[in-house]
């Protein structure tokens, strides 16, 4: 919790004092501290300030367009809120998919974890159900789809990366921030895309006992900077920040693409650019292609949400991302390579990403990855039976 005075007033007068400030308008809008929004976000998730002033909150940040230190508050609240556990290994990598999902492919990244585990990476995702702006196909469906456990606790999730046949997990937010899980509903309303959007990535909930590295996407240009920001404030280690489709962390298979990371807490963020044609692969589409066979979403008469039905892409991504560990070749087998590859490169196991590519092709075809995805699997049916 932050010390300064803020947090003596009481969450109506210190709502009442940020938003008389953050909600003026676009000319005489004003700052709020670090200590300000840390404090104004604790409030939100304890559920001590009205859910009309929680979204006025959120949506006038976002108009005015949030600071650094505006940032890193509601990350330091969301990290106060999170039951954050260090698994019994050495280094854990976490990999930060935007939660709200994806509308244009099928995304391989939640495939990524097993791939990297094989590469001897403990690894861990991390997401929820379904969230705006998108509302797309998420890890947690698509994972759920593939028949993985998607609600073990943050400590199960950190024994399951422990286990030396598994090496990896999925953790839900619900499970490892409840009171930020429960603002679904809210941000619903709300509608635009608020700044917790752009910080419940980097929550972190399982961490290693010497070094915790992420790795996350972007869009935007302004977006690396920012993340390399608050990765370092919420303790990451290093941190690889991808220009990937639709803001994941698997760039277009069609073009080259603008990496940024940092190696150490204090080390400087730097850029280089990544090529799939570099490593021999060569795609007719930026991402996997969704099924033009796949049925549409039932009508509701929400004109936010998508039209795509959402688990029968996940279900399709599964059937594409398993088949990808079974050493198929395809857009979702290069994914792996290309994204896993990356990782490897960014983690200095390897000194050029051709090197990395290799290794990685010759670990998804040796059928390991394969093997841990289904031990994953068996271990969630002998804890359903017990």
């Amino acid at each position: 919790m932050p010390t300064t005075g803020i947090t003596q007033t009481g969450p109506a007068i210190a709502m009442r004092s940020c938003l008389q400030r953050i909600a003026t308008g676009p000319e005489l809008s004003k700052d709020i501290s670090f200590d300000e929004a840390c404090a104004a976000m604790e409030y939100i998730l304890q559920g001590k300030v009205d859910p009309v002033q929680a979204g006025v909150f959120l949506i006038a940040l976002r108009m005015k367009r949030e600071t650094d230190d505006e940032n890193r508050g509601i990350l330091q609240a969301i990290l106060n809120a999170t039951e954050t556990v260090v698994a019994p290994v050495d280094e854990v990598m976490d990999v930060a998919d935007p939660y709200d999902g994806y509308t244009r492919g099928l995304p391989a990244s939640p495939f990524i974890p097993p791939v990297l585990a094989a590469c001897e990476v403990f690894t861990v995702s991390h997401g929820l159900e379904s969230i705006g702006p998108k509302y797309g196909v998420t890890h947690r469906k698509i994972l759920r789809a593939a028949g993985i456990d998607v609600d073990l606790s943050p400590n199960e999730a950190a024994a399951r990366i422990a286990n030396p046949d598994i090496g990896w997990a999925y953790v839900d937010q619900k499970s490892f921030c409840p009171s930020l899980h429960d603002l679904v509903n809210l941000r619903t309303l709300i509608v635009k895309r608020p700044a917790v959007t752009t910080v419940e990535v980097i929550a972190g909930p399982i961490r290693g006992q010497k070094k915790t590295h992420l790795m996350t996407g972007y869009v935007h240009k302004l977006y690396p900077p920012m993340y390399a920001m608050l990765a370092r404030h919420a303790g990451f280690d290093s941190a690889l920040i991808v220009r990937g489709v639709e803001g994941g962390v698997i760039p277009s298979l069609q073009q080259p693409a603008k990496v940024f990371y940092y190696h150490d807490d204090r080390g400087e963020v730097q850029q280089m650019s990544v090529d799939p044609t570099s490593i021999g692969i060569s795609q007719s589409k930026r991402a996997v292609p969704i099924p033009a066979d796949l049925p549409k979403a039932k009508k509701t008469g929400d004109t936010i949400t998508t039209t795509l039905d959402t688990d029968a892409i996940a279900k399709a991504a599964a059937e594409a991302g398993i088949a990808a560990l079974e050493g198929k070749g395809g857009p979702s087998y290069d994914s792996l390579v290309y994204a896993a590859a990356i990782c490897l490169l960014h983690l200095k196991r390897h000194v050029s990403l051709q090197a990395a590519a290799h290794a990685v092709r010759k670990i998804l075809d040796s059928g390991e990855p394969l093997a841990r995805f289904r031990m994953q699997q068996d271990e969630d049916l002998c804890m359903a039976n017990y």
